[in-house]
């Protein structure tokens, strides 16, 4: 089986990283805010304007993407995976990665050298080209046959193409559908995908 693999809020827990840093940042900048209903779009969860937020991200992103260690057993699972006769396709629409110029090519760098650091195998490596972070053409391209995923904008839509794995965080509560898996750690992302292998064995 072929499966995609998403790196921010799967391989890694961008949420919690944005809650904390954002609010450290609000506190230093003077920035009023409030932290309410979760969304993917994390002004939205603070009440804060878009353009703050990209303000935040400016300063931070480059330090997330280098610093920010993999979810615990995410690399012991992968390798699992693997041996089990798995393909693993990393497939991230990482902010910049999608930029053709000298700060794409280092985010890509990043991205390459953080997977490495943090023993994240894979086969193949797909930097998303959709600026609206949209994974559908990358899934049939690359006969994906099942996504791990965050994003609920990429779960419900992916999910009427493959069965997805929903990576439990507040703000994809609402993705429900008979194709959605929810996990809730990488070991669970394990035991899942192994029934669902052995369902789809047992079919053919």
């Amino acid at each position: 089986m072929r499966i995609g693999v998403d790196i921010d809020g799967v391989l890694t827990n961008v949420e919690q990283f944005s809650i904390d840093y954002l609010s450290k940042y609000c506190f230093e900048n003077n920035i009023e805010y409030n932290i309410g209903r979760s969304s993917y779009d994390i002004s939205e969860t603070f009440g804060i304007s878009s353009e703050k937020e990209d303000a935040f991200w400016n300063k931070y992103l480059e330090f997330y993407a280098i610093n920010e260690k993999a979810r615990p057993f995410a690399s012991e699972v992968i390798k699992k995976l693997k041996k089990d006769g798995h393909e693993i396709y990393i497939i991230t629409a990482r902010w910049l990665t999608n930029r053709d110029d000298n700060i794409g090519e280092n985010m890509r760098k990043i991205v390459k050298k953080w997977l490495s650091e943090n023993e994240i195998i894979y086969d193949k490596l797909i930097f998303s080209k959709s600026s609206k972070e949209k994974k559908g053409h990358e899934i049939i391209e690359n006969k994906i046959n099942l996504m791990i995923e965050d994003n609920p904008n990429n779960i419900n839509e992916l999910s009427s193409i493959v069965p997805v794995i929903c990576y439990d965080t507040n703000y994809n509560r609402d993705c429900l559908n008979d194709n959605i898996f929810r996990c809730y750690s990488w070991y669970d992302i394990y035991k899942k995908i192994t029934e669902i292998n052995y369902k789809d064995d047992m079919k053919n």
